[in-house]
C-alpha cells in the first residue's frame, strides 16, 4: 500500500523523492535484478509504498492524481534506471487503469482501482494475438454469453505482466453471442480462473527480467458483471484511451533511457584515454555526443508538449503518436551511438548501456510500431489538408 506520508507530498517533493529513489535504490539494484532474472521483491514493495502504481489514478480511487505532464516528468526520472522496473507497473497506471477509469462502471472502478493504486492488484492488458497485432480489429478470441456468464476461448501473446498479473482486461469478439451485439468487447478476467494458462518465452531480446507472456483461455467462465462498462461491442474504443496514455508514457520512457545512456557514455569518454588524451577531447566523439543530446532534447520537448495538450482536455492523438514515434527512434539512435563510443565495453561485460541498448529496441514496437505510426500520421495529414488545406490541429501549438 502507499505510505500515508506520500499522500501529503506536493509534486516537487514527490518528484525529488522519485529521483532519489532512482539514484539510490533502482540504479544500484540493476545488477542484482539481472543476476536474479527478475525485479527484487523489496523493490516492488518500495515502488508500491512510494505510490508508483497510483500516479495516474484519482485521489478518489486511492491514487496520487498527478497530471499527464507530471506523470511524464516522473517517468523521465524513474526510467533513468532499467525500464524493466517500469514494466512492472506500466499497465496498471496506463492501459488498464485508464480504460477502467473512463469506461468501467462505478462498481468496477471501486472494486479495482484502489487496489491497483496500492500495488495490490496487478493487471495486464490482453489485446494482442497471433493474427491481430497492429490490426487489432481482427481478433479471434471469443466471448460467448451463456446466461449470467461469458465463456472465453482463444489466446493472447506479447502481454506485459501476463505471468504475474492478478487480473486481465481481455478483448474478445462478442458478435457470436445470443444477443447478437457486433464487434469487440472488453472483459475483466481473474487470472486464477479455471481454464486460464500463462506461458513465458524462453528467450527475450531485451527486457529479459520482465518478459512478456502468452495467455490461453480454454472455456473460461467470466461473470457478466465483469463486462467492462456493461456494454458489448465498444472494446476497441475503450482500448484507444488507454493506448494514447500509454504511448505518452513510452515516449517519456525513451527520454529517460536516452538520458541515462548519455550520462554513462559521457562519463566513460571522460575517463578513457587514447592517443594521450581523454576520448572526450576527440572531435568525432564530441560531435556524436552533441548530436545525441540535441536529439534527446527534441524528444523531451515534444513529449512534454504532448502531455500539456493532453491535460487541456482533448487527446492530441497525432501529436502523441509523433512523440512516441520520434522518441522511440531517437532512443535507439542514441543507444547505438553510445555502444559505439564504449568500444569493447559496449559489447563485453556488465556495463549498463549495452543492456539498455537491447531494452530500448523494443520500444519502437510497443504501443504501435514505428511504421504504423508513420502511416497513421500521414493519413491524418492527407485527410485534413484535403479538407481545409491545413495540418491537423494537434500539430499546432
Amino acid at each position: 500500500m502507499i505510505d500515508p506520508e506520500v499522500l501529503d507530498y506536493d509534486f516537487p517533493t514527490y518528484l525529488k523523492t522519485i529521483a532519489d529513489f532512482t539514484d539510490n535504490e533502482l540504479v544500484p539494484s540493476e545488477n542484482e535484478m539481472v543476476a536474479a532474472g527478475e525485479v527484487p521483491a523489496r523493490i516492488l514493495d518500495r515502488m508500491a509504498a512510494l505510490g508508483l502504481f497510483g500516479i495516474s489514478l484519482p485521489r478518489a480511487y486511492g491514487g496520487l492524481e498527478w497530471t499527464m505532464e507530471q506523470q511524464v516528468q516522473l517517468t523521465f526520472e524513474f526510467t533513468r534506471a532499467s525500464c524493466v522496473y517500469r514494466s512492472r507497473f506500466s499497465t496498471v497506471i496506463g492501459l488498464c487503469s485508464q480504460t477502467i477509469l473512463d469506461h468501467g462502471t462505478e462498481e468496477q472502478r471501486r472494486r479495482m482501482l484502489p487496489a491497483m493504486a496500492a500495488g495490490e492488484l496487478v493487471t495486464a492488458f490482453a489485446l494482442t494475438e497471433d493474427a491481430a497485432g497492429s490490426d487489432a480489429a481482427h481478433l479471434r478470441t471469443t466471448a460467448v454469453r451463456k446466461g449470467d456468464v461469458y465463456v472465453i476461448n482463444g489466446s493472447k501473446r506479447y502481454i506485459t505482466n501476463a505471468a504475474w498479473a492478478d487480473a486481465f482486461i481481455v478483448f474478445a469478439r462478442t458478435d457470436e453471442t445470443e444477443h447478437g451485439a457486433a464487434g469487440v468487447s472488453a472483459l475483466i478476467v481473474d487470472a486464477h480462473s479455471p481454464g486460464v494458462r500463462t506461458v513465458l518465452p524462453t528467450i527475450m531480446n531485451g527486457h529479459a527480467e520482465g518478459p512478456v507472456g502468452e495467455i490461453y483461455f480454454d472455456s473460461v467462465e467470466v461473470p457478466s458483471a465483469n463486462l467492462l462498462g456493461g456494454t458489448e461491442g465498444s472494446g476497441l474504443t475503450m482500448a484507444l484511451r488507454g493506448i494514447n496514455h500509454a504511448r505518452l508514457h513510452v515516449a517519456a520512457t525513451c527520454v529517460g533511457q536516452a538520458t541515462r545512456m548519455l550520462e554513462e557514455t559521457t562519463s566513460h569518454v571522460n575517463g578513457r584515454r587514447q592517443f594521450g588524451a581523454p576520448l572526450s577531447d576527440l572531435g568525432a566523439v564530441q560531435a556524436t555526443l552533441g548530436a545525441s543530446f540535441a536529439d534527446l532534447e527534441a524528444g523531451r520537448a515534444l513529449t512534454v508538449e504532448s502531455a500539456r495538450a493532453f491535460d487541456e482536455g482533448d487527446i492530441p492523438r497525432h501529436r502523441i503518436a509523433s512523440a512516441k514515434l520520434y522518441s522511440s527512434e531517437m532512443a535507439s539512435r542514441v543507444a547505438d551511438r553510445c555502444v559505439q563510443l564504449l568500444g569493447g565495453e559496449g559489447i563485453v561485460g556488465p556495463h549498463p548501456v549495452p543492456r539498455m541498448w537491447r531494452d530500448v529496441r523494443a520500444l519502437r514496437i510497443y504501443e504501435g510500431s514505428s511504421p504504423i505510426h508513420e502511416r497513421n500520421i500521414a493519413k491524418a495529414m492527407i485527410r485534413q489538408v484535403s479538407v481545409d488545406g491545413k495540418l491537423p490541429d494537434s500539430y499546432r501549438v
